[in-house]
């Protein structure tokens, strides 16, 4: 597949209507663009088209998609230039397999998710040249079906392509972003952004799933505090073993960060309290399986690891 300096995507599908897919549905469709919302809950895709998706906090906006479906086969018939993922990790292998049976080659799918190497479990059954990967900087939390609460947006949001001859795809796409006021900036140091912010998401939703404290408790918990602080530095032992380079002075930026989280519950407790599975797998599991290759003991993140896996059978 080669990306084409014409490419000029005005179709879009959103797989996920929890609140970084209807965030993502809303913008695209306020910037003029076309939009289907696709989610296997049909609660949750019901206010979509009538009265649309509301948005409040540091965006505020209401605004209705083109078309809500709860099968991902239906979007063979809406033949969209750009599939946006959202949903949990996961879901990857049996969203892959579904948009394999109506790939062609012009059409483009968007890791828009957390967690680590989510793009390759695309491309293992996609192939690298229609997937990219995207780091969001912006968070979220549903109040209800497509009502979402966005208390931070910090743009720019940054997208890469797996295969460089799409580089020129992945331009166009950031381009559509920004003009729909999701600044985003293409970047060939996806990698290096991915583990950034995954070093704090599986520094801190563990915790608070693990704990049921909020972010702001955990951080502010003497005790806890010191769990949080050995994951981070075990989680950049790794990164470094692996040569994925986050920065010399990621640290005390990590750990600043973090200590102001605010009072709130992060996705993964939310998930844990909702009896739904997550991504833990894709964050602490990934520091494990990266640990073991470079030969880098990783006893935080494999008890993590382990805690979050025995809630989830609850």
């Amino acid at each position: 597949m080669n990306a084409q300096s014409g490419f000029n995507p005005q179709k879009f599908a959103v797989v996920g209507a929890g609140p970084v897919g209807c965030i993502v549905a809303a913008f695209l469709a306020k910037g003029g663009y076309e939009v289907v919302l696709c989610d296997i809950i049909p609660d949750l895709l019901a206010p979509a088209v009538d009265p649309g998706i509301i948005i409040e906090g540091a965006e505020n906006l209401q605004q209705k998609v083109t078309r809500a479906v709860t099968d991902i086969h239906e979007l063979a018939d809406y033949n969209p230039d750009v599939i946006i993922i959202t949903v949990k990790a996961h879901a990857l292998p049996l969203i892959a397999s579904a948009i394999e049976g109506f790939q062609r080659e012009d059409m483009y799918v968007v890791s828009w998710q957390n967690g680590i190497d989510t793009e390759l479990e695309l491309s293992k059954i996609l192939g690298k040249a229609p997937v990219m990967r995207a780091v969001v900087n912006y968070g979220c939390g549903l109040i209800g079906p497509c009502h979402v609460r966005l208390p931070f947006h910090h743009p720019p949001h940054y997208i890469q392509e797996l295969d460089p001859a799409s580089q020129q795809a992945a331009a166009a796409i950031a381009n559509v972003f920004s003009k729909c006021a999701l600044e985003t900036e293409h970047t060939d140091q996806i990698i290096s952004m991915v583990w950034r912010k995954a070093v704090m998401n599986s520094c801190m939703n563990p915790v608070c799933a693990v704990t049921g404290l909020t972010m702001s408790r955990a951080m502010n918990d003497p005790i806890v505090y010191q769990t949080v602080d050995n994951l981070v530095k075990e989680c950049l032992k790794v990164a470094r073993a692996n040569e994925i380079n986050v920065g010399w002075e990621f640290y005390p930026q990590a750990m600043e960060y973090m200590g102001s989280a605010g009072n709130h519950k992060p996705s993964m407790l939310m998930d844990i309290e909702a009896n739904r599975r997550t991504e833990i797998d894709y964050m602490n599991g990934k520091f494990v399986e990266y640990g073991n290759r470079a030969g880098i003991d990783t006893p935080f993140n494999h008890t993590l690891w382990t805690l979050v896996k025995g809630l989830e059978t609850k």
